[in-house]
């Protein structure tokens, strides 16, 4: 297959071509020469972990990359106990002119992969959730073609690791469902010249109205270079500067044509209800006019924060009307399908009346974050769990944390972190220093690496450490949920004595009294025709679900102590049957009595599968899709 040049990338993005059913997959760096080597792989699993090399291996079927061997979609479908398998394929190499490198990227492998190119062992990487990249360059030695070997293990016993909701039994049991083991996400090669662009970081700042910009450059060092950032929103040029680099990282702010009258301002804030996008163009310049690389990215102006009980969006309240999606789709388990699934289930979870999801116990496809930033959907970052406090499962979550903020850190549409969930992998907290220590370390953590977003330090009850407290309630009468939320002085009682889940809220006496206060798990209402699902309650019709939902989410929205809730859950999962849509998407009920339920007021918009055409001032500017 050729490699993919400017037109055929836009083709392939938008028009979902049958060679890549996805848009560029890191999508705020964007370069033009890229091929997916989403397909066809030879394949074998291994289930004792016996093979050490590639000579050990008997390729005796076939796969297709990116979807786990747990998926029908994989073409494997075995939902066993193995603890490692083997991927190859033989690849074409480009032409690499004047010095040229090939890079090959994974976007995600579960859990620890060890890569050989024609036989030599050429790198690894520990994280199921977080890619790498290997240069194959030095490997090649002139050759036209190369083949690459892939080991995965992960061992379905080790509850050291974050894992997630992936079960550690033969069967998915309650909440947690199949294993995912090996390629999830999409596999490609990047061309790039000799000294490129590797890494670009965004934040901004309306206080200054301008934005952050951090820059990486990789590859043979050269003096005299210069970067050329432009920023443009629509026809309307933003921000235009150069900077000359005395060093291959970079860290600068860029000034803003501030427009000076609010409501031209507020025109370029980034919102739900207004997801502007700035379209950035990159340029590496030599001495001489030289253009060493060039890249396309986006960025947007907003800011999140708390202050007092309130979280703010953009400096003013914004009350979070949240979903919890666990992102798991019938036949391809965590890998969305293609881009189109994506941007579906984006478009019913607005369709629904939510303003945005936390991604549970999930971290999610860089494309999924593009359609949020894209088409305004506000999201909570959660990182899967580990099952055990050991000094072993502590370091590889904190390493696999610091990535994750890296990879996503620059996304809009992330407005909280949340590294911890319900005191999983920390189960001891009211009684062991050691593991509170541990969620105040990680808290302050991803404070340092991200001081511009609020922490969730331990989501569901046992805070010790965070900017918002998040409870998770299941608790199906709601004249109860009143009295717990509603009474005089309910703040006291509430840290002190109340213990929704049977756990404390708080293990620190009043310290949290002024910080905003989320329901951030309810609900979980299950309606399914198959009587061995599982659900926090149950009822037995269409219509007996939107009347329960109705009546619940009227009493949670007149809370006035909560400043947001997220609703379990999205969809049906597996043998979890608490969606507001069965697992194909199908709506439970009307679409339009769930968005009235879940707003209180108003009717649905006109709503199709089909998206309009992008906003402008999205990023569909050159070099975006």
């Amino acid at each position: 297959m050729p490699y993919r040049h400017k037109k055929d990338v836009e083709l392939c993005s938008d028009n979902l071509d049958p060679h890549a059913s996805h848009g560029y997959p890191r999508p705020q760096l964007r370069r033009d020469n890229w091929l997916s080597l989403n397909g066809e792989w030879d394949f074998m699993l291994d289930p004792a972990a016996e093979c050490t090399g590639p000579r050990d291996v008997r390729w005796d079927r076939r796969i297709s990359v990116p979807f786990s061997p747990e998926t029908a979609r994989s073409g494997i479908g075995d939902t066993g106990f193995y603890k490692a398998c083997w991927y190859r394929r033989t690849i074409s190499v480009p032409p690499l002119e004047g010095g040229a490198r090939l890079l090959l990227h994974f976007g995600a492998v579960d859990y620890a992969a060890t890569l050989w190119v024609d036989g030599a062992l050429a790198g690894s990487h520990e994280g199921g959730y977080t890619p790498f990249t290997i240069d194959l360059t030095t490997f090649l030695d002139g050759r036209d073609t190369c083949e690459i070997v892939l080991r995965a293990e992960d061992d379905p016993a080790d509850l050291a690791k974050p894992r997630g909701k992936q079960d550690w039994q033969l069967e998915p049991h309650s909440i947690w469902y199949p294993r995912t083991t090996g390629i999830w996400q999409t596999v490609w090669l990047e061309r790039v010249p000799p000294t490129w662009i590797a890494g670009i970081k965004w934040s901004s700042s309306l206080e200054r109205w301008d934005i952050g910009l951090e820059a990486r450059i990789a590859g043979q060092w050269r003096e005299g270079l210069r970067l050329g950032v432009r920023l443009q929103v629509r026809d309307q040029l933003v921000g235009h500067d150069t900077y000359t680099l005395t060093s291959p990282e970079i860290g600068r702010r860029l000034a803003l044509s501030d427009p000076g009258i609010d409501d031209s301002r507020n025109e370029l804030l980034w919102s739900p209800a207004s997801p502007t996008l700035i379209a950035v163009k990159l340029q590496l310049w030599a001495d001489r006019g030289e253009l060493v690389d060039e890249a396309t990215s986006y960025t947007a102006i907003r800011a999140v924060s708390t202050q007092g009980d309130r979280f703010l969006l953009n400096g003013r309240p914004f009350p979070l009307r949240l979903v919890l999606d666990q992102g798991y789709w019938e036949e391809s388990g965590i890998t969305p399908p293609d881009d189109e699934a994506l941007r579906r289930d984006i478009d019913l979870v607005k369709a629904m009346g939510f303003n945005g999801v936390r991604k549970h116990q999930k971290v999610e496809d860089p494309r999924f974050l593009y359609w949020a930033d894209r088409m305004g959907l506000v999201v909570w970052e959660e990182m899967p769990s580990a099952y055990r406090f050991t000094q072993r499962s502590v370091e590889r979550l904190m390493r696999e944390w610091t990535e994750v903020i890296a990879r996503d850190i620059s996304h809009p549409c992330i407005i909280s972190w949340v590294p911890f969930n319900e005191s999983w992998g920390a189960p001891n907290l009211p009684d062991n220093p050691a593991e509170r220590h541990y969620i105040r370390s990680v808290y302050h953590l991803t404070k340092t690496l991200d001081p511009t977003r609020p922490v969730v330090g331990n989501d569901g009850w046992e805070s010790v450490a965070t900017d918002i407290i998040g409870i998770h309630d299941y608790d199906s009468d709601t004249a109860r949920i009143c009295r717990r939320y509603h009474a005089d002085e309910v703040l006291p009682r509430l840290f002190r004595r109340e213990r929704p889940g049977g756990r404390l809220l708080v293990l620190e006496g009043q310290a949290h009294a002024d910080h905003p206060i989320v329901l951030s798990e309810f609900g979980g209402i299950a309606y399914a025709r198959d009587e061995r699902t599982w659900g926090y309650s149950r009822c037995d019709t269409p219509e007996e679900l939107a009347e329960q939902y109705t009546a619940l989410l009227r009493t949670v929205r007149s809370l006035d102590l909560l400043s947001g809730f997220c609703y379990t859950q999205f969809a049906d999962t597996y043998q979890e049957a608490n969606g507001l849509l069965y697992a194909d998407r199908r709506p439970k009920f009307p679409l339009e009595q769930i968005q009235e339920a879940t707003r209180g007021f108003g009717r649905l918009r006109e709503q199709s599968a089909i998206l309009p055409a992008p906003q402008a001032g999205g990023p569909e500017a050159p070099g975006q899709d």
